[in-house]
């Protein structure tokens, strides 16, 4: 683990919008792929890095959508590619996977954005929980297929949207599928997004001494897509929990995208962060380390720990029925 001490502080705050860091740096002759691309905090962080001169590469679910979204990107001027990829199938992000190292050339960030929150339960067919194989499961294949592209580059990145949602759950190696205990939408949630910080970790493990960087990233609390599956009576039940005041000071935390994204956009150009990770991120900053939950920041120890990334790692391959190369 880097010690954070020796990385200089960002002068960045929690206000900062993606397009402002964005406008920091040069990014022509540079490829972007994100998914989660054509929504929310995927397609802000595509839009604000092809201004800066990189080509995008986004893949979402929804072909419409995706489509759409393209076209507003070339509509500002963007070089963007996209393709469809279902996170519940293994075989679509390879076939995904193909297509982007078709282009033959150097990955420079791959931004592991997309992601499901507090689903229902649903499972692959081989039994992977859904928000487990979205959110952790089709990055990391996707990040195995594309390892030798990023080290190709001059300065790989690897960013993977974490959360505070974290604080919920460590991974559970004893019931990752939720076949001995019930199914809690939010115990599910939590431990996948403790998995994708731990997807950076590993990736900086077996990618940094060859030039990749690799950073879990916070993007603060956003009104997206993401919380489709939540409706009023969540906001009620929160309120009841909180009581009413609390609770609008809870929601006056949310960020809008422009900000929410800011943080990606920092863990993928800051020149500061070349060679730093594996750093946990949030509000354009190295998050602090705490000792317990509280759900709002900072980072709790077993989202940074080298030796459970290696074990999810080993976790996933048996999931998938493969080895996973680095």
């Amino acid at each position: 683990m880097i010690d954070a001490r020796n990385v200089p502080p960002s002068k960045y705050t929690r206000n900062t919008s993606a397009e402002e860091i964005a406008s920091a740096v040069d990014l022509t002759g540079r490829l972007a792929v994100i998914t989660g691309g054509s929504v929310g905090l995927g397609y802000e962080t595509a839009r604000v890095l092809a201004r800066a001169g990189a080509e995008v590469f986004i893949a979402a679910r929804r072909s419409d959508v995706l489509e759409a979204a393209a076209a507003a990107l070339e509509a500002e001027g963007a070089r963007v590619r996209y393709h469809v990829v279902d996170h519940m199938s293994v075989e679509s992000v390879d076939v995904l996977a193909d297509a982007i190292l078709a282009l033959d050339r150097p990955v420079d960030m791959l931004i592991a954005n997309a992601g499901i929150m507090a689903c229902p339960l649903s499972r692959t067919e081989v039994g992977v929980e859904s928000q487990f194989m979205t959110n952790v499961v089709a990055h990391a294949v996707l990040l195995s297929r594309l390892a030798k592209t990023l080290v190709r580059s001059d300065d790989g990145r690897f960013v993977s949207l974490s959360s505070t949602g974290h604080h919920l759950s460590p991974v559970n190696f004893n019931d990752l599928q939720f076949e001995l205990r019930p199914y809690d939408k939010w115990q599910a949630y939590g431990q996948s997004k403790t998995g994708c910080a731990l997807l950076a970790v590993k990736a900086a493990g077996e990618l940094g001494a060859r030039g990749v960087s690799a950073f879990a990233v916070h993007p603060g609390m956003i009104q997206t897509e993401l919380g489709r599956h939540l409706g009023e009576d969540h906001r009620k039940s929160t309120e009841e929990r909180l009581g009413k005041n609390a609770a609008e000071a809870f929601y006056a935390l949310f960020k809008d995208v422009q900000r929410g994204a800011a943080t990606s956009v920092w863990a993928a150009t800051e020149p500061d962060l070349k060679g730093r990770g594996p750093l946990y991120l949030e509000d354009a900053n190295i998050a602090e380390r705490i000792d317990a939950p509280n759900r709002t920041y900072g980072v709790l120890d077993y989202a940074l720990d080298a030796k459970a990334a290696d074990r999810l790692w080993s976790e996933i391959e048996v999931m998938v029925g493969r080895q996973l190369p680095l």
